[in-house]
């Protein structure tokens, strides 16, 4: 069983339960190769810290005395490693050599015999020059001997795998077949050729099309991912584990690995490296080792390195700036940026799993930081939920000085809107920003280099020409240092006044729980209370009840009971709900979290850390919170917390 703890996006930490005990991921299991001893299986264990690999049971099987040993003593003994152990197949080596003389039942009851934790089927490798009829015949024969195998397993887990070469509608077919049988772990085969030919940006497409029909309660494992530059783009698209021989293979041939990148020893100027492996050598003294006592300590340096690597990715993961780090690494290689820039064809995958906001600010590292779901959320949900205001002297602002947005958020024409309630829009990166959502994430929470380039122009330009097909009066102003706040303030005087406290608490509930709910917390008798110290706005009050409190940290609302029921009453089931079993209702009531078991249905437009209505059948509150996974989730793990409660509502 797999359960989330921990998430960034699409990026999980997770724990999944083994017949050896719990793997938390993301892990990489260091392929042993049960011929070749460059590190043993107890130093990977023990100094390195590993707590699971990978082997090769076809090696194992053909090898009489290997055989032998792993049926009498166990697979675990047999290799000295009291850690998860995962077994492939066989499907490897028919890539590299032809068919292999192994049947898939044979091969999956000797990996459940000899006592592997994860047990693989002998799926049939997909390459990616075959055509899209080969393919789809090889996908049908890899399902029904995953089918078969799940037959065997027992209490080994089983590892199906997705197949599919290059055509995305095969990939997600396969996943969403393969969604359906009684397997636990989930690897993406057939994309060592693609990491070999350096085709990042096709690997992007590969796991995208793949996500989206798998089972999101198992983890996935990209096969043959171990080098550590692409390990934090994998996990950002959802990749659990990973494996790989390079580190090996690598150090054969005098190759050091590095987050950005290879390094061959010849073409190296010096070490410069404080990894266990390396400290105790001098650049000289590696160069003059034998060729195996070379091989040794560079494979034992990969190791570390890309062991790091994923301890940044989980680091990353808990801080909530994965996009960051692979926008980070992307940028080590040519091939790399380009699948990073292939993120834009799938931001609308992506969006779906964006929590509403991050604890860290939004930064900008290049101009494929546009395509970050962040942006086409902000858009979708402006040009959808923004209602604007009557007022024929709406200024936008635009800005031909090379200012970053800050500068108007914190200059002087805050000053000026407060002095005569004026309304203005600014044209910053994410387009159109009215005065009433300058504080919610990521606006407030973003920081961008200037001047600005030259494609983050035509993003702001183009959304901003989108605004002007909807808004027929603004009137726009550059901003000049000299005469902007006088004409400003002239036009601020002659504008109809506005109420901005009441138009903010309109827009930001609105933006946040749809078109309506705005509308709907002004209904009555309403009371604002403000920061002392900032002047923002901290409570709302409805005739005299406290129903919204506004975040310092993203500027959105936290409900209260009341307000919950106003929302109730204004958007139809299943809208912003998590419907619970009854078994669970007096729990919830008494402010427990909401567990994925008990989860009846969920509103399907619901992103992570919204806040929830959690309901009971009849549609009665029962308690309110954030929601920590999308509905899909919810409906599909057995096990974690589905909605983090903050508070119960009694009957």
């Amino acid at each position: 069983m797999f359960e989330l703890t921990r998430r960034d996006g699409l990026a999980r930490i997770g724990k999944l339960e083994t017949p050896h005990g719990i793997l938390e991921t993301p892990a990489l299991l260091p392929v042993v190769n049960p011929k070749l001893g460059t590190v043993p299986p107890r130093e990977l264990f023990d100094d390195f810290g590993f707590k699971a690999i990978i082997t090769n049971s076809y090696i194992i099987r053909s090898d009489e005395k290997l055989k032998e040993r792993a049926l009498n003593e166990g697979l675990h003994a047999m290799l000295d490693f009291p850690g998860v152990i995962m077994t492939d197949s066989g499907t490897f080596q028919s890539h590299m050599y032809g068919e292999v003389e192994v049947k898939n039942e044979d091969i999956v009851s000797f990996q459940r015999d000899i006592g592997s934790d994860i047990g693989t089927v002998l799926d049939i490798f997909t390459e990616p020059e075959w055509s899209e009829e080969k393919t789809a015949h090889a996908v049908d024969v890899t399902i029904a001997r995953t089918e078969d195998a799940a037959k065997l397993k027992e209490k080994m887990l089983l590892a199906g795998v997705v197949q599919g070469s290059v055509y995305q509608n095969l990939r997600e077919n396969c996943a969403k077949r393969l969604a359906l049988v009684d397997v636990d772990v989930h690897p993406i085969g057939g994309v060592v050729p693609l990491m070999e030919q350096y085709r990042f940006a096709d690997l992007v497409d590969v796991i995208i099309s793949s996500k989206k029909g798998l089972d999101p309660s198992r983890p996935v494992h990209l096969f043959g991912a171990g080098h550590p530059m692409v390990f934090a783009l994998a996990a950002l698209l959802g990749c659990d584990m990973f494996d790989s021989a390079s580190y090996a293979k690598f150090a054969r041939t005098d190759r050091f690995m590095f987050p950005e990148g290879t390094a061959g020893l010849q073409d190296m100027k010096g070490l410069h490296c404080h990894c266990p492996a390396c400290s105790s050598h001098t650049y000289e003294e590696i160069v003059k080792m034998k060729p195996a006592e070379r091989s040794a300590i560079i494979a034992r340096h990969n190791l570390w390195v890309s062991k790091c690597e994923i301890e940044r990715v989980k680091r990353a993961i808990l801080e909530g700036d994965l996009w960051e780090l692979a926008e980070r690494r992307c940028r080590a290689h040519p091939a790399l940026l380009s699948a990073l820039r292939r993120l834009e064809k799938h931001r609308e995958f992506l969006e779906q799993y964006e929590p509403l906001s991050r604890d860290n600010s939004l930064l900008y590292t290049g101009i494929e930081t546009l395509n970050r779901p962040a942006f086409l959320r902000y858009s979708k949900r402006f040009f959808a939920r923004y209602e604007y205001p009557s007022s024929e002297a709406l200024v936008v602002f635009e800005d031909s000085t090379g200012k970053p947005y800050n500068r108007y958020r914190e200059g002087e024409i805050n000053k000026v809107s407060a002095k005569y309630n004026a309304h203005y829009m600014v044209h910053s990166p994410f387009g159109p920003v009215p005065i009433e959502l300058d504080e919610i994430y990521p606006i407030a929470q973003s920081l961008f280099p200037t001047p600005e380039d030259v494609e983050t122009k035509e993003y702001s330009k183009t959304q901003m020409e989108k605004m002007s097909h909807q808004q027929p009066y603004p009137i726009t102003m550059m901003w000049d240092e000299e005469n902007t706040m006088d004409a400003l303030e002239m036009m601020c005087q002659e504008a109809p006044a506005f109420d901005l406290d009441k138009a903010r608490v309109k827009a930001v509930a609105d933006y946040q729980f749809g078109k309506g709910a705005g509308e709907a917390f002004l209904n009555g008798e309403v009371k604002i209370v403000k920061s002392k110290s900032t002047g923002k706005i901290r409570n709302v009050l409805l005739n005299g009840e406290h129903i919204l409190s506004m975040r310092a940290n993203d500027g959105f609302f936290t409900l209260r009971p009341p307000g919950a029921k106003i929302l109730l009453q204004t958007f139809p089931r299943p809208r912003l709900r998590v419907i619970v079993k009854d078994d669970a209702v007096p729990f919830n009531r008494e402010g427990k979290n909401v567990f994925c078991a008990f989860v009846e249905e969920c509103d399907e437009d619901l992103r992570l850390t919204d806040e929830v209505l959690v309901v009971d059948q009849k549609d009665n509150l029962v308690a309110i919170g954030r929601a920590m996974m999308i509905r899909e989730e919810m409906l599909s793990f057995q096990t974690g917390v589905a909605v983090k409660v903050r508070e119960g509502v009694k009957e």
